[in-house]
């Protein structure tokens, strides 16, 4: 068979993806902080990207963009929020008079007691009291510091290393005594010494090998000496996790009122010793939204603070003014930096504005959350929104990710808004969230001595015209980290 080599044309569209794009999309996807900390980072990088300052009367690059960006999409204004038509009179520059009378002065001396009256700077510019606390320890810190107090023999000191290194994140020893005597080169009876020694240390009921010795070091830590709850602990733990407080009177033969008073003191030890220095640290959520109602009517205003107000530096603008003035490649260079720059401008206006009319939309879904609370939260797919403000689902989904939002009912994730619907057994559905949270006050509002199985909880709803299996009330009920009936019963 011959080769023949020929030449074709041929016509295709492909979608392609520009760095301009891509940083837009970028963009849209970051919350307040994240766009914070990509804006400081193009502030360095660009020369030609600088901050206006307050009450500078040089225009913007933000305000005459369309001068250098001739191939960007052209943009409308964007939409002013509502309850900002008196920002106009906040622009001038307050008087220090003005600035101290809007100080707190009864607390500003709780608030920042490390600094007094003898720094200068502007009280805005002070850092939080959260970004003053330092790192809590960790539960091997916390033991080894403990460790350097007492007074080891080398070898039993070398095991208690290791002792220490073996626990897991619960408090509890993960290793045998032969295991860590092999790891560390040491007798098992160091390893043993060193082990009882550590198990006095605080937290109490620490480097226990399971829950029931941990129990046992804590009773013997608080000095509590009733014999029926060391009985329990040691005969009838299982029975007693169970909460089948009735076997547990019939195999130790007391009265069930007793297996409860004893019950209620096993309850006040913790079966997790290393709670306290687990899990991560707190996150300190910052809105990105803000949605204040004023009478009748819901006020949404951007949060902005932190942001910094970006400009084309007119140093550079009188460089590219000059024109022919300067080397080719130098006025190369300036023009980039400046499209770069005005595109980062551009896209940062776009992400607001797209923010904003996706807050528009879901409070046209969902006022009567917004004026009623959970209970009337509606079911709401991205899809609805999208469709209502003319953009694509994706778009919507980047929006509402990892964005938070300040309003009357509290502060609530985005996508918390999107929630599938529970039918109801006449009239239209109801949302998944709203049913949740019936469900965990109907568990918080139980009789403890009599609490509501699964199958009564979804019974009762039904009642409530809400239609749903007893399975979803399971799933729903776990969610919200909370027991089933038989571990809920309180005796006694």
């Amino acid at each position: 068979m011959a080769l023949e080599l020929k030449q074709q044309l041929r016509l295709s569209q492909q979608l392609v993806m520009t760095p301009q794009l891509q940083q837009a999309i970028k963009l849209l996807q970051l919350n307040r902080l994240e766009l914070v900390t990509v804006v400081q980072q193009e502030l360095e990088e660009n020369p030609v990207l600088e901050e206006a300052m307050e009450g500078d009367d040089e225009p913007t690059a933000g305000a005459g963009e369309s001068q250098e960006a001739s191939d960007a999409p052209a943009e409308a204004a964007p939409e002013p929020a509502a309850g900002e038509a008196g920002d106009a009179a906040e622009d001038r520059e307050p008087t220090d008079a003005e600035k101290i009378a809007d100080i707190d002065w009864q607390n500003y001396m709780e608030a920042y007691p490390q600094t007094g009256m003898r720094e200068s700077r502007d009280d805005d510019d002070r850092p939080s009291i959260e970004a003053n606390l330092t790192r809590r320890p960790t539960l091997s810190e916390h033991l080894n510091w403990q460790l350097k107090l007492l007074s080891f023999p080398l070898e039993e000191e070398v095991a208690a290393e290791f002792i220490i290194g073996n626990l897991d994140e619960r408090g509890y020893l993960a290793a045998t005594i032969e295991e860590m005597a092999r790891q560390a080169g040491v007798s098992e009876g160091a390893v043993e010494r060193a082990l009882v020694r550590i198990q006095d240390l605080d937290p109490a009921g620490v480097a226990a090998r399971d829950l029931r010795e941990s129990m046992k070091i804590q009773i013997r830590a608080l000095g509590i000496d009733d014999p029926i709850v060391n009985r329990i602990v040691d005969e009838c733990l299982d029975a007693l996790v169970k909460r089948d407080f009735r076997g547990v009177a019939r195999h130790l033969g007391i009265p069930v009122e007793d297996v409860a008073t004893a019950a209620k003191v096993i309850g006040t030890l913790e079966p997790r010793p290393g709670r306290a220095f687990g899990g991560d640290e707190p996150i300190y959520i910052v809105p990105d939204i803000y949605v204040y109602k004023v009478g009748d009517d819901l006020h949404i205003v951007l949060n902005d603070d932190g942001l910094p107000r970006l400009r084309i530096s007119s140093l550079y603008r009188n460089v590219l003014a000059r024109g022919s003035g300067m080397p080719k490649d130098t006025k190369a260079y300036v023009h980039d930096k400046v499209r770069s720059a005005l595109w980062l401008i551009k896209s940062i206006h776009q992400r607001q504005r797209t923010i904003y009319k996706v807050m528009q939309s879901i409070i046209k879904y969902q006022r009567d959350f917004f004026d009623k609370g959970i209970n009337h939260l509606r079911p709401l797919n991205l899809r609805d929104v999208a469709d209502d403000i003319e953009m694509h689902e994706s778009t919507v989904s980047r929006v509402t990710t990892n964005k938070y939002v300040h309003c009357p009912q509290g502060i609530f994730e985005l996508k918390y808004f999107f929630n599938s619907g529970i039918n109801r057994v006449h009239g239209d559905a109801v949302a998944s969230e709203s049913v949740k949270d019936r469900i965990g006050r109907l568990i918080r509002n139980e009789d403890p001595h009599r609490p509501l199985s699964d199958q009564r909880i979804a019974e009762m709803l039904k009642v409530a015209n809400i239609n749903i299996a007893r399975r979803t009330v399971t799933k729903y009920r776990e969610s919200l980290n909370l027991l089933s009936s038989t571990k809920r019963r309180e005796v006694g």
